[in-house]
């Protein structure tokens, strides 16, 4: 426990000497409240697209696998120390801490945004968002006021998926789709704290449909290590920052120019419309 406190109170310390360098761009700070999807999404790729194109970004994310709105809920009453911790720094270096408590994960930052998500199974699931508004409350009393609160959405499986979760959704990765966008729209609009939306899901789509690949996943669910996760992370860069991420010079190794031109104009386009309004 010790070590812990000791290694999150460094990291406070480490952020607020050198989080601000002078004559350097203002360092934006983002806490994942998430699961597998955030460390899809965010852990990868997304240090790549802010270096490239100049900006600075410290990201926490909190993860436990297939964690639903309940049990990050559940977590915060209790105070459990359930959660895997990572920050990747400034220099894209990552640092994990294990067993760590929501509320200490809030308190190692003077966090920009918060991002919370629901647990893919249950992502098109509308009655599954009952406790949104609880949870953001609950990491709205421990924040800023200048906190912004996201919400970062989850894609639809495989078509040949073996999630049993898929099962939901008739296995059928177009009605999964939808229902994931119909469920966010709702909840969104329930819960006004949240005042933008990660669009990774529709960017999953929208590269799935324009390159003809319908899966993009690695086991059915989880992304693809390269263009899987570098379509999520190219919906994170532009949502955060508002300009385009079309052209950004950041490519995976192992990416075609292809692909990555995909995978940005998908992006793109999502951030256009997030739920899929134009498809």
């Amino acid at each position: 426990m010790k070590l812990k406190l000791l290694v999150l109170s460094a990291l406070m310390v480490a952020v607020g000497a050198f989080g601000q360098s002078a004559g350097k761009p203002e360092v934006v700070r983002i806490l994942a409240v998430g699961n597998s999807f955030s460390e899809d999404a965010l852990d990868y790729h997304f240090h790549g697209l802010c270096e490239a194109a100049g900006k600075r970004a410290v990201v926490g994310n909190l993860f436990i696998g297939g964690c639903s709105i309940d049990r990050h809920l559940l977590n915060a009453r209790t105070d459990s120390a359930a959660y895997r911790f990572r920050r990747i720094g400034l220099d894209g270096a990552i640092l994990a801490v294990e067993k760590v408590r929501l509320s200490e994960a809030i308190g190692s930052d003077d966090w920009d945004f918060v991002s919370f998500q629901q647990s893919s199974g249950v992502s098109g699931i509308y009655a599954s968002y009952a406790n949104l508004g609880k949870l953001i409350s609950y990491v709205d009393s421990l924040t800023p006021d200048k906190t912004g609160y996201i919400w970062h959405q989850t894609w639809a499986y495989a078509p040949t998926s073996t999630h049993s979760a898929f099962g939901r959704y008739g296995s059928d990765q177009q009605t999964m789709y939808d229902s994931i966008m119909n469920a966010n729209r709702r909840a969104i609009m329930d819960n006004r704290a949240l005042s933008r939306v990660v669009p990774s899901g529709t960017a999953v789509q929208n590269a799935r449909e324009a390159g003809g690949d319908l899966d993009l996943t690695r086991d059915g669910y989880h992304l693809h290590p390269l263009i899987g996760r570098y379509v999520a992370a190219c919906a994170w860069f532009e949502a955060i920052f508002g300009e385009s991420v079309v052209g950004n010079s950041y490519v995976p190794e192992g990416l075609s120019p292809e692909q990555a031109r995909l995978a940005q104009e998908s992006a793109h386009a999502a951030c256009l419309s997030p739920f899929g309004e134009r498809r």
